[in-house]
């Protein structure tokens, strides 16, 4: 049986993975307008704002892919008792996403990343954050909402943007309940610090992450990939490195091999959020039963699709299918 036909006998059977998103959650905010002169009060342009729009961020732009592909989703993270908290919750849950686990707190501010776009243009970006690790208090309050919600889960995808949630300690706990309850942990990674994924079945980094976190000047073939990986494989343990290599497609490596997925996009936009379309499909299809090997074939098609679009995008079943049809 050939990929299409499994993955369409998977839709079929109406088969939909129940996937736990444990992740730094933040809201994009975007300003559009138009400037035509410059501020007489300093050198900078008036922006004349014509609309407004908020969307998901950082994990939440994992969430909606999942969405978007028909994944049962529930989240864990941490949240500001504020107005963008209560926001990002209203669009989680008119999306059906389980939200119980998410921690709301009054000493720390939802991440919130507001552009200023004129034209197609971005002018300024303006970011409101704490990064700081969160409290003992924090992540006793997140673990006791995990484990009330990870058996329900086919798997665990953690969404790492370095935000302050992913303390080592805090993702050992979170690793270490996953392996208890039995439940394959997939990591997009942020940050030097890989030692702290160990015991993760699948770990996503892009080109220059896995460089930085080997500590190796540059990656740019296939040797010096496999060398860099085996700095990540002593250090976690892993099953699988999966690491995107943008216009060149992805790799995927384990301590005994190595292969090269090419590119399949034919147009390149914008590839803003296609880490984390790739990081959930491989989640949701690996759920659901099949080869990473085949996830991964899957996620290339999906990456291929929303770097068409500019901006944040998602794609579907369908529209993966019928761009590996177009291959």
């Amino acid at each position: 049986m050939n990929l299409v036909d499994k993955v369409t006998s998977l839709q079929s059977a109406n088969k939909k993975p129940s996937v736990l998103v444990i992740g730094d959650l933040m809201v994009d905010h975007y300003i559009w307008g138009s400037a035509t002169r410059l501020s007489p009060e300093a050198p900078v342009p008036i922006v004349n704002v014509k609309k407004e729009s908020t969307t998901l961020g950082g994990a939440g732009n994992v969430v909606q892919n999942l969405v978007a592909l028909g994944a049962n989703v529930s989240v864990a993270g941490v949240i500001g008792n504020d107005a963008p908290g209560k926001q990002l919750i209203e669009i989680m849950e008119s999306e059906g996403v389980k939200t119980n686990a998410i921690i709301s707190d009054s000493s720390r501010s939802t991440t919130v990343k507001t552009r200023v776009l004129v034209g197609s243009h971005q002018l300024v970006r303006v970011d409101r954050e704490v990064t700081d690790a969160i409290s003992i208090d924090l992540e006793e309050k997140l673990i006791a909402a995990l484990n009330e919600n990870i058996d329900a889960a086919d798997i665990v995808l953690l969404s790492d943007y370095n935000k302050g949630l992913f303390a080592a300690g805090l993702t050992q706990k979170i690793i270490k309940i996953a392996e208890l309850h039995q439940k394959r942990v997939v990591i997009d990674p942020k940050g030097l610090n890989y030692e702290k994924y160990k015991g993760a079945f699948i770990i996503k980094p892009n080109r220059k992450e896995l460089a930085e976190a080997a500590k190796t000047e540059k990656i740019s073939n296939l040797s010096e990939l496999e060398n860099a990986a085996k700095t990540i494989f002593r250090q976690t343990g892993t099953d699988y490195l999966i690491v995107t290599l943008s216009e060149e497609g992805m790799a995927i490596i384990t301590e005994q091999s190595s292969k090269l997925l090419p590119v399949k996009a034919t147009e390149v936009f914008d590839v803003t959020g296609a880490g984390d379309t790739v990081i959930a499909v491989i989640a949701y299809f690996t759920a659901l039963g099949l080869p990473v090997e085949e996830a991964c074939e899957l996620a290339n098609h999906a990456a291929a699709i929303v770097v068409r679009h500019v901006g944040s995008a998602t794609t579907t079943i369908d529209e993966i299918i019928k761009d590996i049809a177009g291959h």
